[in-house]
């Protein structure tokens, strides 16, 4: 392969006119490592995501319908802030977009992701689903139905460690309205929110503190048994949330706030049995 690129190489300099040639010094291999490399790569994103039904069986089966994954069409969300966090010149559709994905790969092969806004402002998310049903050889029920989730993102970053085989993930969200029901049990939820735990709509619009910051270790380790499995560790989630109403047997019992909650010191192995 080195000599073909030589050849190449010497082919494209022989078309050049001799006063050309004057001014060109050849690098050799070692001057072209200096200079390979030295700017990671830029992305600039927009999609939106559709699957009619996804399915994971074991000896039943649990499927989900109607996944979408997209842009909220709303320029309103958190409206109590009087502005639009996606930014003016965020268009208001269905795809996911505003997204500007940076790569850059350090010397000690260390990965680092960064997902930003295009433009300033905030990501906006939704996430639909349809049924999530569970499915035997005789039986089935709907466990999940109408989940519709609107979020802004603020950031994420994806940090792979090489010397320790660790993926670091960080992200800042905000829900603006979650709505699901659970059939099995007559049980639906509106209106959910999720912000930081200092964020305040009242006395406290600030936004930086809208967000509630997702920090999660990404591993190997192995379980009880000696076997490899899927480690996921989260020190510290701190966040406030409203459920604009829940739902008993179609008729609202009233709503819930549930005001700096805290989940810490979260360990989670998974593996298959």
């Amino acid at each position: 392969m080195k000599g073909l690129k030589r050849t190449l190489l010497a082919l494209g300099v022989a078309g050049l006119p001799a006063a050309a040639m004057a001014d060109i010094e050849m690098l050799d291999d070692s001057a072209m490592g200096d200079i390979t490399g030295q700017a990671g790569v830029t992305i600039e994103l927009e999609t939106k995501l559709n699957i009619d039904r996804f399915i994971y069986t074991d000896e039943g089966s649990l499927e989900i319908n109607d996944i979408f994954v997209g842009g909220t069409n709303r320029s309103d969300m958190f409206s109590e802030l009087g502005v639009n966090l996606m930014g003016s010149t965020a268009q208001e559709n269905d795809l996911l977009d505003n997204i500007r994905i940076e790569i850059d790969i350090l010397s000690d092969g260390d990965a680092l992701i960064n997902v930003l806004p295009q433009t300033f402002g905030a990501v906006d998310m939704r996430i639909s689903t349809g049924a999530w049903n569970l499915t035997g050889t005789s039986n089935s029920t709907t466990v999940l139905d109408n989940f519709q989730a609107d979020m802004v993102m603020g950031g994420a970053n994806i940090e792979i460690d090489t010397a320790t085989d660790n993926l670091n993930f960080r992200a800042d969200i905000a829900i603006d309205d979650m709505d699901f029901d659970m059939p099995f049990i007559a049980l639906g939820i509106e209106d959910l929110s999720l912000t930081g735990a200092d964020y305040d709509p009242v006395r406290n619009k600030n936004i930086p503190d809208l967000f509630a910051k997702v920090d999660l270790d990404i591993y190997k380790r192995q379980n009880s048994q000696g076997v490899d499995s899927l480690a996921i560790d989260m020190d510290e989630f701190r966040a406030d949330i409203t459920m604009g109403g829940v739902i008993v047997g179609g008729t609202s019992i009233g709503r819930v706030f549930m005001d700096d909650l805290a989940v810490t010191n979260t360990r989670m192995l998974v593996y298959g049995h």
